[in-house]
């Protein structure tokens, strides 16, 4: 059975990976990190199958929607 991609907050990331907040935001601007999409006004958010890939493999992830272009 397939996992349904919820979108996570930003708590929930800094839990499941480690990273510090300044360090999330740092490798999405370096293009290591998935970025994060606007949920609303105030509000972003992660896809959580982008984020678990990134947690099985740090070093190798890389962005798929990016090969695509």
């Amino acid at each position: 059975m397939s996992q349904a991609d919820r979108i996570i907050r930003l708590k929930t990331v800094l839990d499941r990976t480690g990273l510090s907040r300044s360090s999330l935001y740092r490798k999405i601007t370096e293009g290591t990190f998935p970025q994060q999409l606007k949920i609303s006004v105030h509000g972003a958010g992660w896809h959580e199958l982008s984020v678990n890939r990134w947690i099985l493999d740090p070093v190798g992830w890389h962005d798929l929607q990016e090969l695509g272009k």
